[in-house]
């Protein structure tokens, strides 16, 4: 049995598309859907610490804040069990916390007191690179939240560590009856020099390697490898660039993460940072294993 998800509230207009995508999610898998919001009165609305602030206020905010979000949750479905939680920590550590026993972390793009130049909200940022299960980050058109499109695109970088983004693609496509389009970005360096000459054959060797590096992580996935709705795709240029311009027609942008050695959980790459500020749909990012 898939384990609950985990979504994030603070009542912000994002935190509530994000639990209205989490209600739809949970409908999807048939799990519960847990409603957390994080009461840390030293974090509340982006103030630093102050004895002027209420602790009890600030408890009693949250607690009717959760308890909304749940009505909003049960109006919305009555398919799922959905509970809520005030966790007696900031925002992001306890969604942090969360993650542990989650299927997955769900959370809006931005919240409460984000400065207007962010496009990615800061909790969010440090969920999706320490959360220990999935995190799905609601961003983009109505379109693409509402699955409007019937595709997920799912970015595929080195064989070997595909399999995690590759299956939550795969279920992610089942379960919403979509397309999955799995990419792989490839660069020949030769062809991005000015009035240089270009063996073909030289361009010719780069693309048939990256071609080989998708057929194999698509062969690494099984059966699932053979569904006529898998389709892969290799595509010249940077790989934001081709992700980004994937998800303006998917409802799901999936990217893998890579954990690195000698840092305290999961660090995010340049790509990861890139798809979670400018995707023009939802965008998950899920941890390798």
């Amino acid at each position: 049995m898939e384990q609950a998800l985990v979504v994030g509230v603070d009542g912000s207009d994002a935190s509530l598309r994000a639990l209205d995508w989490a209600v739809d999610e949970a409908v999807r898998r048939g799990v519960d859907l847990r409603v957390v919001c994080g009461s840390s009165w030293e974090w509340y609305e982006g103030h630093e610490p102050s004895f002027d602030i209420n602790r009890r206020v600030v408890q009693k905010f949250a607690d009717r804040m959760v308890d909304r979000a749940v009505e909003r949750a049960m109006r919305r479905t009555v398919a799922v069990k959905v509970t809520g939680q005030v966790a007696p920590a900031d925002p992001a550590a306890a969604l942090i916390t969360e993650s542990r026993r989650a299927g997955a972390v769900i959370v809006g793009n931005r919240g409460r007191g984000e400065l207007a130049g962010l496009l990615v909200g800061s909790v969010s940022l440090a969920v999706a690179a320490h959360a220990e299960c999935p995190v799905i980050v609601v961003r983009g058109t109505e379109q693409s939240r509402n699955g409007a499109f019937g595709r997920v695109v799912v970015g595929v970088d080195e064989a070997k560590d595909a399999a995690p983004a590759l299956e939550f693609a795969f279920r992610a496509a089942k379960r919403r009856d979509a397309h999955l389009l799995a990419v792989h970005a490839w660069r020949c360096p030769a062809h991005e020099l000015p009035d240089h000459p270009i063996a073909e054959d030289a361009v010719e060797s780069h693309r048939l390697r990256a071609q080989g590096e998708l057929t194999q992580a698509l062969r690494n996935m099984g059966d699932a490898h053979h569904d006529p709705a898998v389709r892969g795709e290799v595509v010249e240029g940077r790989a934001r660039t081709a992700l980004l311009d994937a998800a303006k027609t998917a409802d799901l942008l999936v990217v893998g993460a890579r954990r690195r050695k000698g840092h305290v959980g999961m660090q995010l790459g340049p790509v990861n940072h890139a798809v979670l500020h400018h995707a023009t749909c939802p965008v998950a990012i899920v941890p390798h294993a």
